[in-house]
């Protein structure tokens, strides 16, 4: 490997294992440590690499050939290759660094307190239900319903506070963020991933615990994050 690639495919965090796969490898693309037509490292020393599983690999790998970043090819010289060319960013599809950290930090910042101001309060029967149901649909979501349907599980939590201030701050974050997820693919190990986590957070504000729920919180965001970074950046 180059020393370019042995920077890109340096090992990535458990906690988002299939995000961070995914940034990484379109990252690759884009800075053009695997070119147009050429083909990626073979599966064992990829994974061993990246430090993933090669299930978790697979997933990902097959998340971009449904994008069309890349295509598998059978046969004695065959393996998963890069497009030629890769696909164009859609229209304003890139989006300046400054930009996207602005917008991702302030999610951090108010969706990650919000949960733990959540977690902290006493909430009544109406709000445990609300909050529940809202968790529900986002776990029953179609593909094309999943982003509204996440959007209203994010803002329940925001009113689970009780502040209508930090509800609207939350809801103006969410509203740059989903400008931003509307210019990425939806990938469904993702989503699957993406609801695990939810339950995850949901769990610990209905019991009670802030500081939990902050840190669950904030893992969610961060694999958001990730996709983000590595498609728009």
């Amino acid at each position: 490997m180059t020393p370019l690639r042995d920077a890109l495919f340096r090992p990535v965090r458990a906690g988002n294992a299939f995000e961070e796969t995914v940034e990484r490898l379109v990252r690759a693309i884009r800075l053009g440590a695997v070119g147009p037509g050429e083909r990626l490292p073979a599966e064992r020393e990829l994974a061993g690499r990246l430090g993933v599983s090669r299930v978790t690999l697979r997933e990902a790998i097959r998340s971009l050939q449904d994008a069309g970043y890349v295509e598998s090819r059978r046969g004695r010289y065959g393996g998963t290759f890069v497009t030629s060319p890769p696909p164009a960013p859609a229209p304003g599809g890139r989006v300046p660094a400054e930009d996207l950290a602005d917008a991702l930090t302030l999610r951090a910042a108010v969706e990650a307190g919000a949960a733990e101001c959540a977690a902290d309060r006493a909430l009544d029967p109406v709000e445990r239900r609300n909050l529940l149901a809202r968790l529900a649909e986002c776990r029953d979501a179609a593909l094309e319903e999943y982003r509204r349907r996440d959007s209203r599980l994010h803002l329940a939590i925001a009113e689970a506070t009780g502040s209508s201030s930090l509800t609207a701050v939350v809801a103006d974050a969410r509203a740059r963020v989903n400008e931003l997820l509307d210019r990425i693919p939806l990938l469904p190990p993702n989503l699957a991933h993406s609801n695990e986590q939810h339950e995850g957070i949901v769990g610990h504000i209905l019991a009670g615990d802030g500081e939990a729920a902050r840190r669950a919180m904030a893992e969610h965001l961060d694999g958001t994050a990730v996709l983000l970074r590595g498609f728009l950046a």
